[in-house]
């Protein structure tokens, strides 16, 4: 064999090879639907980077903000489903389904699920003026007064639809304050202008160690590793309440299954990664592994969930 012919075949060889190699190389696109800086921005950041890393091509992390998410959803759900492009899908995502009924998108038609990612729970606050000192004791007298007032990050948030949740399981009336952001809401919870929230855990941590808040208890069906002195409501007599604030990962919905399982498994590998673990820990989030039919069933109990609450108190836009 000739030495012409011999480098001519290593140059057809490098010729075939050279697509695959580009394609394994080309950005995967993770979508966040909220403004960088943010616990879900940093928690898509860091898996983001791990993942790459497994996967042998980058992941490059796009903020759309807006709509409450809305626009990365629709974003991602109209992209070509060929597995680089990823939506980091929050709790508010399911909630979404039902505030939002003129969205041009839907979970089950335009999303296949991939993986969940991370979870947290909401903790129960009030004023340390407050003389209640246990859910029971905060029932009574949120029932002695009538209703109770609470401060909520806005019309169909989380923290309102945590409320009108907890008087679903009480039969308080809850009265709803709203904010337009968590700055404003905090300052006023620490201030006693407004004496009961539900909020994440680590902006109001520091404030409940100093004594000028109150935690009650947590939302989630376990203690939280934060806050592993407060019951969870469901240990305070409220069996059944669960409200996690949880993160995962979405595709559009004709994505190839061999894609979507190489993305899941390289999601779960990362949860186990010490650095990725070391920034969940900061920003009091926990992992949560999952396979792409595991996580597809959680998300669509999750979205009937939280729509039978929106429908009931008439939370639509």
């Amino acid at each position: 064999m000739s030495r012409y012919f011999c480098t001519f075949l290593l140059l057809l060889a490098a010729t075939m090879a050279a697509p695959s190699v580009r394609a394994a190389e080309s950005p995967i696109l993770l979508v966040v639907g909220f403004s960088a800086g943010g616990p879900t921005d940093i928690i898509a950041r860091v898996i983001g980077a791990r993942m790459g890393e497994l996967l042998g091509a980058p992941v490059i992390v796009e903020n759309r903000a807006g709509a409450s998410g809305n626009i990365a959803s629709e974003a991602v759900a109209r992209s070509t489903p060929n597995g680089r492009t990823l939506l980091l899908a929050p709790l508010v995502f399911a909630v979404n389904e039902t505030l939002f009924p003129d969205r041009r998108f839907e979970y089950s038609k335009d999303f296949a699920a991939v993986a969940p990612l991370a979870e947290t729970s909401n903790v129960l606050v009030v004023h340390s003026t407050v003389p209640a000192k246990t859910v029971p004791e905060l029932i009574a007298w949120g029932k002695a007064n009538g209703d109770l007032m609470y401060a909520t990050a806005g019309r169909g948030t989380v923290t309102h639809l945590a409320g009108e949740l907890f008087g679903e399981y009480t039969g308080v009336k809850m009265v709803p304050v709203h904010y337009k952001g968590g700055g404003d809401l905090l300052n006023d919870i620490i201030s006693g202008q407004v004496k009961v929230t539900f909020s994440t855990i680590p902006p109001v941590e520091g404030f409940i160690a100093q004594g000028a808040l109150r935690g009650l208890a947590t939302t989630g069906l376990e203690r939280d590793k934060l806050l592993p002195n407060l019951p969870t409501l469901d240990e305070s007599g409220l069996k059944g309440y669960d409200m996690r604030l949880w993160l995962g990962l979405l595709a559009p919905k004709a994505t190839p299954a061999d894609f979507v399982d190489r993305l899941a498994k390289a999601a779960n590998e990362a949860l186990t990664d010490r650095k990725v673990l070391a920034t969940f820990d900061a920003q009091g989030f926990a992992p949560l592994h999952g396979s792409p039919a595991e996580f597809d069933t959680f998300m669509k109990a999750e979205i009937r969930k939280w729509g039978a609450v929106a429908r009931k108190i008439g939370v639509t836009e």
